[in-house]
């Protein structure tokens, strides 16, 4: 059974975060903090896990992904972390 989340990486150079999901946790954030190609993480070496979100389906976790980025905001996602509730209530969403 393949087991998907939604993670949210936090770099303090840049005071921004990464939102995405994956299949493949490990791999996934290897590819982030080793892959030399342009993209948003290349820039910042010091991104550390913020919030990991379990999904059951890849469905659920693209929904939650879409959802928080929707969200444009830094507040929401430090109430994400705040407030675990909130995190039920989006996998319940996107269920």
């Amino acid at each position: 059974m393949i087991v998907y989340c939604v993670y949210i990486l936090h770099s303090e150079t840049f005071s921004r975060f990464y939102i995405g999901y994956t299949s493949n946790f490990d791999v996934r954030t290897t590819f982030h903090e080793n892959s030399d190609s342009r993209k948003f993480t290349y820039n910042a070496k010091d991104w550390k896990l913020y919030l990991k979100i379990a999904c059951q389906s890849q469905a659920q976790a693209m929904g939650v992904e879409r959802h928080i980025k929707k969200m444009k905001s830094k507040v929401y996602i430090q109430n994400l972390k705040r407030y675990p509730e909130m995190s039920l209530k989006l996998l319940d969403k996107y269920s």
